[in-house]
Protein backbone atom coordinates (compact mmCIF):
# COMPACT_ATOMS: atom_id res chain seq x y z
CA UNK A 1 0.00 0.00 0.00
CA UNK A 2 1.60 3.31 -1.10
CA UNK A 3 2.21 5.82 1.67
CA UNK A 4 -0.26 8.54 1.80
CA UNK A 5 1.61 10.84 4.07
CA UNK A 6 2.52 13.52 1.64
CA UNK A 7 -1.49 13.80 0.48
CA UNK A 8 -2.62 14.79 3.71
CA UNK A 9 -2.95 18.33 4.25
CA UNK A 10 -3.45 20.54 7.35
CA UNK A 11 -6.94 22.43 7.44
CA UNK A 12 -5.09 25.48 7.01
CA UNK A 13 -4.24 24.63 3.90
CA UNK A 14 -6.17 26.44 0.89
CA UNK A 15 -6.47 24.79 -2.33
CA UNK A 16 -3.59 26.46 -3.99
CA UNK A 17 -1.28 25.07 -1.12
CA UNK A 18 -2.87 21.35 -2.04
CA UNK A 19 -1.74 22.11 -5.49
CA UNK A 20 1.66 23.10 -4.85
CA UNK A 21 2.61 20.56 -2.39
CA UNK A 22 1.46 18.09 -4.50
CA UNK A 23 3.87 19.54 -7.27
CA UNK A 24 6.83 18.98 -4.88
CA UNK A 25 6.38 15.63 -4.02
CA UNK A 26 6.51 14.46 -7.64
CA UNK A 27 3.16 13.58 -8.10
CA UNK A 28 0.90 15.02 -11.33
CA UNK A 29 0.27 18.72 -10.92
CA UNK A 30 -4.23 19.21 -11.87
CA UNK A 31 -5.29 22.11 -13.51
CA UNK A 32 -6.80 23.49 -10.09
CA UNK A 33 -3.82 24.01 -8.16
CA UNK A 34 -1.66 26.17 -9.28
CA UNK A 35 1.74 28.02 -7.08
CA UNK A 36 1.16 31.50 -5.55
CA UNK A 37 3.82 33.62 -4.98
CA UNK A 38 2.92 34.41 -1.60
CA UNK A 39 2.98 30.72 -0.68
CA UNK A 40 0.05 29.76 -1.60
CA UNK A 41 -1.94 31.82 1.37
CA UNK A 42 -5.01 33.84 -0.16
CA UNK A 43 -5.05 37.63 0.82
CA UNK A 44 -2.07 37.55 2.66
CA UNK A 45 -3.59 35.97 5.74
CA UNK A 46 -1.27 36.24 8.56
CA UNK A 47 -1.50 33.32 10.79
CA UNK A 48 -3.63 31.25 8.56
CA UNK A 49 -6.64 31.87 10.44
CA UNK A 50 -9.99 33.65 10.03
CA UNK A 51 -11.81 35.40 12.32
CA UNK A 52 -14.34 33.11 12.82
CA UNK A 53 -12.22 29.96 13.38
CA UNK A 54 -10.92 31.19 16.55
CA UNK A 55 -13.28 29.41 19.80
CA UNK A 56 -14.29 31.60 21.99
CA UNK A 57 -14.43 29.75 25.56
CA UNK A 58 -17.11 31.78 27.11
CA UNK A 59 -17.93 28.87 29.10
CA UNK A 60 -14.71 29.27 31.18
CA UNK A 61 -15.71 33.07 32.16
CA UNK A 62 -18.93 31.28 34.09
CA UNK A 63 -17.90 30.88 37.79
CA UNK A 64 -20.09 28.69 40.11
CA UNK A 65 -21.28 30.71 43.33
CA UNK A 66 -21.32 29.60 47.15
CA UNK A 67 -24.55 27.91 46.74
CA UNK A 68 -23.38 25.93 43.74
CA UNK A 69 -25.56 27.47 40.95
CA UNK A 70 -25.07 30.47 38.72
CA UNK A 71 -27.39 32.97 40.12
CA UNK A 72 -24.34 35.43 41.05
CA UNK A 73 -22.87 34.77 37.81
CA UNK A 74 -25.51 36.07 35.97
CA UNK A 75 -26.47 39.09 37.87
CA UNK A 76 -23.08 40.08 37.08
CA UNK A 77 -23.47 39.89 33.64
CA UNK A 78 -26.98 41.85 33.85
CA UNK A 79 -24.66 44.13 35.72
CA UNK A 80 -22.40 44.52 33.62
CA UNK A 81 -24.71 45.02 30.66
CA UNK A 82 -26.25 48.05 32.59
CA UNK A 83 -23.21 49.55 33.12
CA UNK A 84 -21.68 49.46 29.60
CA UNK A 85 -24.54 51.73 28.08
CA UNK A 86 -23.78 54.16 31.16
CA UNK A 87 -19.61 54.59 30.16
CA UNK A 88 -19.58 57.46 27.29
CA UNK A 89 -17.77 60.36 26.75
CA UNK A 90 -18.45 62.74 29.24
CA UNK A 91 -16.59 65.44 28.22
CA UNK A 92 -18.72 69.06 27.54
CA UNK A 93 -19.25 69.86 23.88
CA UNK A 94 -20.72 71.92 22.04
CA UNK A 95 -23.95 70.32 20.37
CA UNK A 96 -26.87 71.10 18.37
CA UNK A 97 -30.02 70.59 21.12
CA UNK A 98 -32.82 72.04 18.28
CA UNK A 99 -32.56 68.80 15.71
CA UNK A 100 -34.29 68.55 12.49
CA UNK A 101 -33.89 64.77 11.77
CA UNK A 102 -35.69 62.77 8.98
CA UNK A 103 -35.91 58.90 9.70
CA UNK A 104 -35.46 57.11 6.27
CA UNK A 105 -37.34 52.92 6.45
CA UNK A 106 -36.39 50.09 4.28
CA UNK A 107 -39.60 48.81 3.35
CA UNK A 108 -38.16 46.76 -0.04
CA UNK A 109 -38.17 43.49 -0.69
CA UNK A 110 -35.24 42.85 1.86
CA UNK A 111 -36.74 43.75 4.61
CA UNK A 112 -38.59 40.32 4.25
CA UNK A 113 -35.49 38.62 5.87
CA UNK A 114 -36.00 36.49 9.13
CA UNK A 115 -32.52 36.90 9.84
CA UNK A 116 -33.52 39.40 12.27
CA UNK A 117 -36.68 37.79 14.36
CA UNK A 118 -39.21 37.84 13.56
CA UNK A 119 -38.82 39.76 10.19
CA UNK A 120 -36.40 42.68 8.88
CA UNK A 121 -39.62 44.73 8.55
CA UNK A 122 -41.82 43.93 11.51
CA UNK A 123 -38.35 44.25 13.87
CA UNK A 124 -37.36 47.65 12.53
CA UNK A 125 -41.18 49.17 12.64
CA UNK A 126 -41.16 48.26 16.50
CA UNK A 127 -37.72 49.64 16.95
CA UNK A 128 -38.67 52.84 14.93
CA UNK A 129 -41.65 53.41 17.55
CA UNK A 130 -39.33 53.02 20.19
CA UNK A 131 -36.78 55.55 18.74
CA UNK A 132 -39.57 57.84 18.40
CA UNK A 133 -40.27 58.21 21.95
CA UNK A 134 -36.84 58.24 23.10
CA UNK A 135 -35.39 60.97 20.56
CA UNK A 136 -38.65 63.22 21.83
CA UNK A 137 -37.30 61.82 25.23
CA UNK A 138 -33.97 62.99 24.68
CA UNK A 139 -34.42 66.15 22.27
CA UNK A 140 -38.02 67.50 23.44
CA UNK A 141 -37.43 70.81 21.54
CA UNK A 142 -36.41 68.85 18.10
CA UNK A 143 -38.75 67.94 15.24
CA UNK A 144 -38.76 64.95 13.36
CA UNK A 145 -40.20 63.46 9.83
CA UNK A 146 -40.52 59.74 8.59
CA UNK A 147 -39.91 58.70 5.31
CA UNK A 148 -40.69 55.92 2.96
CA UNK A 149 -38.55 53.44 0.98
CA UNK A 150 -40.44 51.36 -1.60
CA UNK A 151 -40.93 50.13 -5.29
CA UNK A 152 -37.99 52.45 -6.29
CA UNK A 153 -39.60 55.60 -4.74
CA UNK A 154 -40.16 57.48 -1.82
CA UNK A 155 -43.28 57.38 0.15
CA UNK A 156 -43.48 60.36 2.88
CA UNK A 157 -45.25 58.41 6.25
CA UNK A 158 -45.29 61.78 8.41
CA UNK A 159 -44.05 65.51 8.08
CA UNK A 160 -42.10 67.58 9.78
CA UNK A 161 -43.38 67.77 13.42
CA UNK A 162 -42.60 67.96 17.15
CA UNK A 163 -45.38 65.89 18.04
CA UNK A 164 -44.47 62.16 18.94
CA UNK A 165 -48.43 61.46 18.93
CA UNK A 166 -48.35 62.11 14.98
CA UNK A 167 -45.72 60.10 14.64
CA UNK A 168 -46.12 57.28 16.33
CA UNK A 169 -49.95 57.16 14.60
CA UNK A 170 -49.06 57.58 10.91
CA UNK A 171 -46.30 54.45 12.16
CA UNK A 172 -48.89 51.99 12.64
CA UNK A 173 -51.07 52.70 9.56
CA UNK A 174 -48.15 51.21 7.82
CA UNK A 175 -46.86 47.70 10.06
CA UNK A 176 -49.74 45.55 8.33
CA UNK A 177 -48.10 47.31 5.16
CA UNK A 178 -45.54 44.43 2.84
CA UNK A 179 -42.34 45.34 2.05
CA UNK A 180 -41.73 45.75 -1.68
CA UNK A 181 -39.74 46.05 -4.42
CA UNK A 182 -36.34 48.02 -4.56
CA UNK A 183 -35.27 50.55 -2.31
CA UNK A 184 -33.98 53.86 -4.05
CA UNK A 185 -31.81 56.19 -1.64
CA UNK A 186 -31.39 58.98 -4.34
CA UNK A 187 -35.36 59.24 -4.49
CA UNK A 188 -35.10 59.02 -0.63
CA UNK A 189 -32.12 61.69 -0.12
CA UNK A 190 -33.92 63.99 -2.59
CA UNK A 191 -37.30 63.91 -0.37
CA UNK A 192 -35.05 64.73 3.03
CA UNK A 193 -33.48 67.80 0.84
CA UNK A 194 -37.13 69.25 0.31
CA UNK A 195 -37.96 68.16 3.49
CA UNK A 196 -35.19 70.34 5.61
CA UNK A 197 -34.98 72.43 3.30
CA UNK A 198 -36.85 75.41 5.14
CA UNK A 199 -35.67 74.57 8.41
CA UNK A 200 -33.77 77.83 10.54
CA UNK A 201 -30.25 77.61 10.35
CA UNK A 202 -29.75 77.90 13.96
CA UNK A 203 -30.75 74.09 14.20
CA UNK A 204 -29.29 70.90 12.88
CA UNK A 205 -30.26 68.96 9.27
CA UNK A 206 -29.65 65.25 10.07
CA UNK A 207 -30.84 62.48 8.07
CA UNK A 208 -31.11 58.38 9.35
CA UNK A 209 -31.27 55.36 7.42
CA UNK A 210 -32.20 52.40 8.34
CA UNK A 211 -31.08 50.08 4.82
CA UNK A 212 -31.55 46.48 4.37
CA UNK A 213 -30.59 45.92 0.61
CA UNK A 214 -27.33 45.60 -0.99
CA UNK A 215 -28.36 48.04 -3.94
CA UNK A 216 -30.17 50.77 -4.96
CA UNK A 217 -32.38 51.77 -7.88
CA UNK A 218 -31.86 55.13 -8.78
CA UNK A 219 -32.91 57.03 -11.53
CA UNK A 220 -29.67 59.19 -11.51
CA UNK A 221 -26.72 60.08 -10.54
CA UNK A 222 -26.29 59.61 -7.04
CA UNK A 223 -23.41 61.70 -6.53
CA UNK A 224 -25.17 64.75 -7.52
CA UNK A 225 -27.77 64.52 -4.61
CA UNK A 226 -24.59 63.57 -1.82
CA UNK A 227 -22.53 67.52 -3.91
CA UNK A 228 -26.39 68.69 -3.09
CA UNK A 229 -26.60 67.47 0.62
CA UNK A 230 -23.03 68.56 1.46
CA UNK A 231 -24.13 72.38 0.24
CA UNK A 232 -27.31 72.26 2.42
CA UNK A 233 -25.13 71.06 5.31
CA UNK A 234 -27.47 67.68 6.10
CA UNK A 235 -25.46 65.28 7.86
CA UNK A 236 -26.30 61.56 6.64
CA UNK A 237 -26.34 58.78 8.99
CA UNK A 238 -27.00 54.75 7.75
CA UNK A 239 -27.59 51.76 10.02
CA UNK A 240 -27.52 48.58 7.83
CA UNK A 241 -28.80 45.13 7.97
CA UNK A 242 -26.84 43.59 5.71
CA UNK A 243 -23.29 43.54 4.74
CA UNK A 244 -21.74 46.69 4.27
CA UNK A 245 -22.11 48.78 1.07
CA UNK A 246 -19.06 50.94 -0.20
CA UNK A 247 -21.87 53.82 -1.86
CA UNK A 248 -23.63 54.09 1.85
CA UNK A 249 -19.89 54.54 3.46
CA UNK A 250 -18.95 57.36 0.90
CA UNK A 251 -22.32 59.02 1.69
CA UNK A 252 -21.88 59.16 5.33
CA UNK A 253 -18.11 60.08 4.86
CA UNK A 254 -18.41 62.83 2.11
CA UNK A 255 -21.42 64.64 4.29
CA UNK A 256 -19.89 64.46 7.96
CA UNK A 257 -16.52 66.10 7.16
CA UNK A 258 -14.98 62.81 5.57
CA UNK A 259 -15.31 60.65 8.56
CA UNK A 260 -17.57 57.70 8.41
CA UNK A 261 -16.97 55.37 11.75
CA UNK A 262 -19.77 56.18 14.21
CA UNK A 263 -22.09 57.20 11.17
CA UNK A 264 -22.19 54.46 9.03
CA UNK A 265 -22.80 50.87 11.46
CA UNK A 266 -24.18 46.81 10.19
CA UNK A 267 -26.15 45.60 13.03
CA UNK A 268 -24.98 42.61 14.55
CA UNK A 269 -28.06 41.11 16.18
CA UNK A 270 -31.61 42.42 17.48
CA UNK A 271 -30.11 44.36 20.42
CA UNK A 272 -27.31 45.58 18.47
CA UNK A 273 -29.87 47.26 15.80
CA UNK A 274 -31.42 48.77 19.07
CA UNK A 275 -28.28 50.34 20.44
CA UNK A 276 -27.57 51.45 17.29
CA UNK A 277 -30.59 53.18 16.95
CA UNK A 278 -30.70 54.90 19.80
CA UNK A 279 -27.48 56.33 20.36
CA UNK A 280 -28.23 58.64 17.20
CA UNK A 281 -30.66 60.08 19.90
CA UNK A 282 -28.06 62.23 21.53
CA UNK A 283 -27.26 65.08 19.54
CA UNK A 284 -24.22 65.41 17.37
CA UNK A 285 -21.37 67.74 18.25
CA UNK A 286 -21.28 70.91 16.30
CA UNK A 287 -18.63 71.16 13.98
CA UNK A 288 -16.77 74.04 14.05
CA UNK A 289 -16.90 76.89 10.79
CA UNK A 290 -15.49 80.27 10.97
CA UNK A 291 -19.16 81.49 9.68
CA UNK A 292 -21.26 80.71 12.62
CA UNK A 293 -22.54 83.64 15.11
CA UNK A 294 -24.35 83.02 18.38
CA UNK A 295 -27.97 84.43 17.67
CA UNK A 296 -30.76 84.80 20.05
CA UNK A 297 -33.43 82.51 19.47
CA UNK A 298 -37.89 83.85 20.44
CA UNK A 299 -39.51 81.38 22.26
CA UNK A 300 -42.98 81.50 23.89
CA UNK A 301 -43.71 80.10 27.15
CA UNK A 302 -47.61 79.35 27.76
CA UNK A 303 -49.02 78.08 30.42
CA UNK A 304 -52.22 75.47 30.48
CA UNK A 305 -55.65 77.48 30.26
CA UNK A 306 -59.26 75.58 30.84
CA UNK A 307 -62.12 76.61 28.68
CA UNK A 308 -64.52 78.19 31.12
CA UNK A 309 -68.19 76.43 31.77
CA UNK A 310 -69.36 74.72 28.92
CA UNK A 311 -67.30 76.59 26.18
CA UNK A 312 -65.49 74.62 23.60
CA UNK A 313 -62.51 75.75 21.75
CA UNK A 314 -60.74 74.54 18.64
CA UNK A 315 -57.00 74.38 18.96
CA UNK A 316 -54.91 75.75 15.25
CA UNK A 317 -52.98 72.76 15.20
CA UNK A 318 -55.35 69.89 14.25
CA UNK A 319 -58.55 71.74 14.07
CA UNK A 320 -60.04 69.86 16.31
CA UNK A 321 -62.69 70.77 19.75
CA UNK A 322 -61.40 70.56 23.10
CA UNK A 323 -61.37 72.23 26.22
CA UNK A 324 -57.75 72.68 27.41
CA UNK A 325 -54.64 73.59 26.00
CA UNK A 326 -52.03 76.54 25.43
CA UNK A 327 -52.52 79.98 23.93
CA UNK A 328 -49.52 81.21 22.28
CA UNK A 329 -48.03 84.46 24.13
CA UNK A 330 -47.84 86.47 20.88
CA UNK A 331 -51.21 85.78 18.75
CA UNK A 332 -53.43 83.69 21.19
CA UNK A 333 -53.78 80.96 19.19
CA UNK A 334 -54.78 77.70 20.95
CA UNK A 335 -52.77 74.75 20.71
CA UNK A 336 -53.20 71.13 21.98
CA UNK A 337 -49.58 69.67 22.91
CA UNK A 338 -46.25 71.65 23.56
CA UNK A 339 -43.60 71.44 22.13
CA UNK A 340 -44.97 72.95 18.92
CA UNK A 341 -44.92 75.75 16.76
CA UNK A 342 -47.98 78.50 16.47
CA UNK A 343 -49.42 78.11 13.40
CA UNK A 344 -50.77 81.41 13.55
CA UNK A 345 -47.33 83.41 13.92
CA UNK A 346 -44.74 80.63 13.88
CA UNK A 347 -43.27 81.50 17.30
CA UNK A 348 -42.10 78.35 19.10
CA UNK A 349 -44.02 77.16 22.14
CA UNK A 350 -42.14 75.08 24.77
CA UNK A 351 -42.23 74.74 28.36
CA UNK A 352 -38.94 75.61 30.82
CA UNK A 353 -38.96 72.18 31.38
CA UNK A 354 -38.18 71.17 27.84
CA UNK A 355 -35.03 73.57 28.26
CA UNK A 356 -33.85 71.80 31.45
CA UNK A 357 -34.12 68.50 30.04
CA UNK A 358 -31.74 69.51 26.86
CA UNK A 359 -29.24 71.24 28.76
CA UNK A 360 -28.14 68.01 29.96
CA UNK A 361 -26.31 67.36 26.46
CA UNK A 362 -23.98 69.41 27.29
CA UNK A 363 -23.33 69.29 30.35
CA UNK A 364 -23.64 65.72 31.10
CA UNK A 365 -23.46 63.78 34.10
CA UNK A 366 -20.13 62.24 35.41
CA UNK A 367 -19.61 58.94 34.88
CA UNK A 368 -19.35 57.22 38.60
CA UNK A 369 -16.62 55.52 39.49
CA UNK A 370 -16.55 52.01 40.63
CA UNK A 371 -15.75 51.46 44.69
CA UNK A 372 -13.06 48.65 45.74
CA UNK A 373 -14.03 46.66 49.29
CA UNK A 374 -11.29 48.60 50.82
CA UNK A 375 -13.30 51.94 50.42
CA UNK A 376 -16.98 50.07 50.88
CA UNK A 377 -16.94 49.90 54.81
CA UNK A 378 -17.93 53.78 54.60
CA UNK A 379 -21.49 52.79 53.23
CA UNK A 380 -23.64 50.06 54.03
CA UNK A 381 -26.79 51.17 51.85
CA UNK A 382 -26.76 52.82 49.23
CA UNK A 383 -27.61 57.02 49.25
CA UNK A 384 -30.53 57.17 47.12
CA UNK A 385 -33.22 54.24 47.74
CA UNK A 386 -31.52 52.87 50.79
CA UNK A 387 -31.38 49.80 49.34
CA UNK A 388 -28.45 47.82 51.67
CA UNK A 389 -25.10 46.85 50.33
CA UNK A 390 -23.05 42.89 50.39
CA UNK A 391 -21.48 43.26 53.39
CA UNK A 392 -17.76 43.43 53.26
CA UNK A 393 -16.11 40.08 54.04
CA UNK A 394 -14.04 39.51 56.97
CA UNK A 395 -11.06 38.19 55.07
CA UNK A 396 -8.62 39.72 52.53
CA UNK A 397 -12.11 40.50 50.57
CA UNK A 398 -13.84 39.01 47.18
CA UNK A 399 -10.92 38.95 44.98
CA UNK A 400 -8.15 39.31 47.09
CA UNK A 401 -4.96 37.81 46.32
CA UNK A 402 -5.38 34.09 47.31
CA UNK A 403 -8.65 34.11 46.30
CA UNK A 404 -8.28 34.88 42.97
CA UNK A 405 -5.05 32.19 42.81
CA UNK A 406 -7.02 29.95 44.20
CA UNK A 407 -5.10 28.90 47.48
CA UNK A 408 -7.93 29.93 49.39
CA UNK A 409 -9.01 26.59 50.85
CA UNK A 410 -12.02 25.26 52.58
CA UNK A 411 -12.89 21.78 53.80
CA UNK A 412 -9.24 20.85 52.64
CA UNK A 413 -10.26 21.72 49.28
CA UNK A 414 -8.89 24.70 47.48
CA UNK A 415 -11.87 27.32 46.45
CA UNK A 416 -12.50 27.87 42.65
CA UNK A 417 -10.77 30.98 41.43
CA UNK A 418 -12.60 34.27 41.07
CA UNK A 419 -13.95 35.07 37.86
CA UNK A 420 -12.02 37.87 36.02
CA UNK A 421 -13.23 41.50 36.82
CA UNK A 422 -15.24 43.14 34.15
CA UNK A 423 -14.50 46.41 32.88
CA UNK A 424 -16.76 49.01 34.81
CA UNK A 425 -18.22 46.13 36.85
CA UNK A 426 -18.06 47.25 40.63
CA UNK A 427 -16.78 44.19 42.85
CA UNK A 428 -18.49 45.99 46.01
CA UNK A 429 -21.44 46.80 44.28
CA UNK A 430 -21.14 50.24 45.08
CA UNK A 431 -20.52 53.23 42.42
CA UNK A 432 -19.63 56.58 44.12
CA UNK A 433 -20.02 59.81 42.29
CA UNK A 434 -16.25 61.57 42.10
CA UNK A 435 -17.72 65.42 43.44
CA UNK A 436 -19.93 64.12 46.39
CA UNK A 437 -18.53 61.08 47.20
CA UNK A 438 -21.85 58.98 47.86
CA UNK A 439 -21.80 55.43 47.28
CA UNK A 440 -24.63 54.26 44.69
CA UNK A 441 -26.30 50.59 43.71
CA UNK A 442 -26.16 50.03 40.00
CA UNK A 443 -30.00 50.59 39.56
CA UNK A 444 -29.72 54.50 41.06
CA UNK A 445 -26.85 54.71 38.78
CA UNK A 446 -28.46 54.10 35.67
CA UNK A 447 -31.51 55.81 36.72
CA UNK A 448 -29.58 58.90 37.34
CA UNK A 449 -28.01 58.91 34.16
CA UNK A 450 -30.38 58.21 31.79
CA UNK A 451 -33.44 59.64 33.61
CA UNK A 452 -32.12 62.16 36.05
CA UNK A 453 -29.21 63.44 34.67
CA UNK A 454 -28.26 64.61 37.75
CA UNK A 455 -26.94 63.25 40.61
CA UNK A 456 -29.00 63.39 44.00
CA UNK A 457 -26.43 63.56 46.34
CA UNK A 458 -24.75 66.84 44.35
CA UNK A 459 -28.48 67.89 44.48
CA UNK A 460 -28.97 67.51 47.81
CA UNK A 461 -25.70 68.70 49.49
CA UNK A 462 -25.49 72.01 51.04
CA UNK A 463 -22.11 72.00 52.62
CA UNK A 464 -21.07 74.61 50.26
CA UNK A 465 -23.94 76.97 51.83
CA UNK A 466 -23.10 76.69 55.20
CA UNK A 467 -19.44 76.60 54.79
CA UNK A 468 -19.57 79.91 52.81
CA UNK A 469 -21.61 81.33 56.00
CA UNK A 470 -19.46 80.04 58.57
CA UNK A 471 -16.36 81.35 55.94
CA UNK A 472 -15.13 77.72 56.20
CA UNK A 473 -12.05 77.76 53.60
CA UNK A 474 -10.91 73.89 53.91
CA UNK A 475 -11.86 72.93 50.44
CA UNK A 476 -15.64 72.34 51.06
CA UNK A 477 -16.88 75.66 49.96
CA UNK A 478 -15.89 74.40 46.24
CA UNK A 479 -18.90 71.86 46.19
CA UNK A 480 -21.52 73.82 45.05
CA UNK A 481 -19.79 74.94 42.42
CA UNK A 482 -18.41 71.32 40.81
CA UNK A 483 -21.86 70.25 41.74
CA UNK A 484 -23.16 72.85 38.92
CA UNK A 485 -20.63 71.19 36.14
CA UNK A 486 -21.20 67.92 37.31
CA UNK A 487 -24.61 67.53 34.96
CA UNK A 488 -26.61 70.47 37.23
CA UNK A 489 -28.25 73.14 36.08
CA UNK A 490 -28.91 76.28 37.76
CA UNK A 491 -32.12 78.29 37.13
CA UNK A 492 -32.47 81.64 38.50
CA UNK A 493 -35.19 82.03 40.75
Amino acid sequence: MPDSDDEYQGDDASDDEFGSSRAASGTPLETRGRSRPDGGKKGGRKGGKAAWEDIQRSWDAVVEGADGTLAEAIEGIAEAEKRARLLRDTTPLQRGIIRHLVLVLDMSFAMLEKDLLPTRYELVMAYAREFVREYFEQNPISQLAIIGMRDGVAVRISDMSGNPADHLEKLQGWVKQEPQGNPSLQNALEMCRGALFHTPSHGTREVLIVYGALMSSDPGDIRETMAALINDRIRVSIVGLAAQVAICDELCAKTNGGESSGYYSIALHEHHLRDLLLAITTPPVTRAREQSNASLLMMGFPSRTLAAGDAINYCACHNRPTREGYACTRCGSRVCRLPSECPGCGLTLILSTHLARSYHHLFPLRNWIEVSWTEARKSKACYACLAPFPEVPSSRGKGGKDRARGKEKENGKPVAPAPLPVKGLSESGRYACEVCRNHFCIDCDLFAHEVLHNCPGCQSDTRGALAAQNGETNGSAQVEAQARTNGAMEVDS
